[in-house]
């Protein structure tokens, strides 16, 4: 009796808290993972998919084979546009294996769905694997949810998927909100201060380090951090993919060195064939901070959800690692981005129902500052100017728009457009 009531307890939470997600992760340290799966197999409520990852999926073609297996066994309409992919050439497959998976998924069915992977730790170690479902994630339909169900912590960006407000993690009934990679595991060993929203900054028992010989040891530093764990492999195609694989690994290992240096500490152990930062040290970082303030916010109670936006904005102090521009920084960049505008956007929201127009006003001007395009909030502010009686603050507002819209070829929508006539009419 008292299992069935856990089991209850989890998909209750499982329901309640992965409502908008495209992918939720049954944390490793999670109870009843199995048992869950079983429920949700079973749930009237849901559509499911289930695979149980092998030996044999090392690889995305291999997965891809084995899935369109077994889901043609369960569902025999299933998988044309991945049968399609097989008489492709091989240039962009990645590309077309994504497209085509996508398609089927939401071709199958209109009902709610979950495309469940059980065992997904078996693919550990392939990286492609891992590349390919973070990419699936954003490309899912909207009535559809990939879970995974893993023994160990699953090697995707995490905190970047829940920025973007993308995934959930559940560990049993409760929902993780904080160190989501166990990267604070020795309260007495030294203190790494971190900060990546803004230039970024580390510090080590309170001294700041600056004696880096070069950048690349402080964005290796980054890199680690961004995910549980990464390989070697991920590392040199991140970092160094034109070179060769024996020199790469030379730049590597020297990169790694200097890091340890600039420390004076062994901060990226490898451990189990694969890096990660070390266990050893108490790791403090804002942008997990910044992402468990967004978790919480959306989770909490209307009248507690403030607090939390506020502390997301306050935690956000410019762009990730501003001032960089590589490819898998430009990514995060636009994840952690995307995190604060809702933070921003949300908390201007309740002010205004709050009667606080003016504080709303600065809100959604501050927005515009990171997202000048976004025409749905340039609507926001001149209704507001409106609402507070400063129509030619509105008007100046739209031909402002009109003139740099203009001046970038881009053209007004009819809802911006419309928006101002009725505040002029």
């Amino acid at each position: 009796m008292k299992l069935n009531n856990m089991v209850t307890g989890s998909y209750e939470a499982f329901n309640h808290y992965s409502s908008g997600a495209k992918i939720v992760l049954l944390h490793p340290r999670s109870r009843y993972r199995s048992v869950l799966i079983a429920r949700l197999l079973n749930s009237p409520e849901y559509q499911t998919l289930y695979y149980a990852m092998g030996p044999d999926d090392v690889s995305v073609p291999a997965f891809l084979t084995g899935l369109r297996h077994d889901l043609a066994s369960q569902h025999p309409e299933f998988g044309h546009h991945l049968d399609l992919t097989e008489n492709r050439p091989d240039a962009g497959k990645m590309e077309q294996w994504l497209s085509a998976l996508a398609a089927d998924l939401s071709e199958w069915t209109t009902d709610p769905f979950l495309l469940i992977l059980d065992e997904y730790d078996r693919a550990d170690s392939a990286d492609d694997i891992q590349q390919f479902i973070e990419q699936l994630v954003p490309l899912m339909p909207p009535h559809g949810k990939i879970i995974l169900n893993s023994r160990t912590l699953p090697r995707l960006s995490w905190v970047s998927l829940l920025a973007r407000n993308l995934a959930v993690i559940l560990e049993d009934e409760h929902l993780v909100i904080s160190d989501f990679y166990d990267h604070r595991r020795r309260p007495d060993g030294p203190r790494l201060e971190v900060t990546a929203l803004g230039p970024g900054y580390v510090s080590i028992n309170n001294n700041l380090i600056s004696t880096w010989e070069g950048h690349l040891p402080r964005l290796l530093f980054f890199f680690a951090l961004d995910r549980p764990t990464v390989t070697r492999s991920e590392i040199c195609q991140a970092f160094w993919p034109d070179l060769d694989v024996d020199q790469a690994v030379n730049v590597f290992h020297v990169t790694k060195r200097r890091l340890h240096k600039a420390l004076g500490e062994d901060v990226l152990v490898h451990i189990d064939g694969y890096y990660r930062i070390s266990p050893e040290l108490n790791v403090v970082y804002d942008v997990v901070d910044f992402v468990g303030a967004l978790v919480r916010a959306r989770a909490a109670a209307e009248q507690d959800r403030m607090q939390y936006w506020q502390e997301a904005i306050n935690l956000y102090r410019g762009p990730f690692l501003q001032g960089h521009d590589d490819p898998w920084i430009v990514a995060r960049r636009a994840d952690f981005l995307n995190g604060y505008m809702e933070a921003v956007i949300q908390m201007a929201e309740a002010r205004h129902a709050k009667g606080a127009a003016e504080h709303a006003l600065r809100l959604y001007l501050r927005a515009l500052q990171e997202d000048p395009v976004r025409e749905d909030l340039h609507r926001r502010v001149m209704q507001l100017y409106a609402e507070m009686g400063r129509r030619s603050e509105a008007a100046a507002h739209f031909q402002r728009l009109q003139r740099e819209f203009k001046a970038a070829r881009r053209k007004l929508s009819p809802e911006t457009e419309e928006v101002y006539r009725a505040i002029m009419a």
